[in-house]
């Protein structure tokens, strides 16, 4: 009997483990269903994000979609800051569920709204900063 109650965490361990692979499937098949709407997207744990044409969409991503979806066109972003663990800014300007990540995407708006765009990946993120720079440029220019 003794062993057996020496297994038993082992043995809640796996049952958990298990529970949480299945967690995280669930969530990437429907951030892939999700995602086949727009040209470019990236999903990590704390958010979700698409741009299609001049617009952004993003939202957190959860096991029945993603949720607490945001939209942005790229005629509405004045300018994009990336900001990265480690900066003072970021510590000082970064909120919520973001703290965890580490580097935020941090849009400011022409109507002064700042959402902020958590990634897991800095490289990542550098790649999306430089593509959106870019993006409002020739936004820019069109104008």
């Amino acid at each position: 009997m003794i062993h057996g109650l020496l297994w038993l965490p082992l043995l809640v361990f796996f049952f958990w483990i298990t529970w949480a692979g299945w967690n995280e499937y669930q969530k990437l098949e429907t951030y892939q269903q999700w995602a086949t709407q727009f040209e470019r997207a990236k999903y990590d744990i704390y958010a979700a994000l698409g741009q299609k044409d001049r617009t952004l969409t993003w939202g957190l991503p959860t096991r029945k979609g993603v949720v607490e979806l945001q939209t942005a066109q790229l005629d509405q972003i004045c300018t994009i800051d990336l900001l990265t663990k480690g900066d003072d800014t970021f510590t000082q300007t970064v909120t919520d569920t973001a703290k965890k990540s580490e580097a935020v995407l941090k849009l400011n708006l022409e109507n002064g709204n700042t959402p902020q765009i958590p990634f897991t990946d800095t490289d990542l993120a550098k790649q999306w900063h430089s593509f959106l720079v870019q993006a409002l440029a020739t936004t820019d220019n069109v104008s």
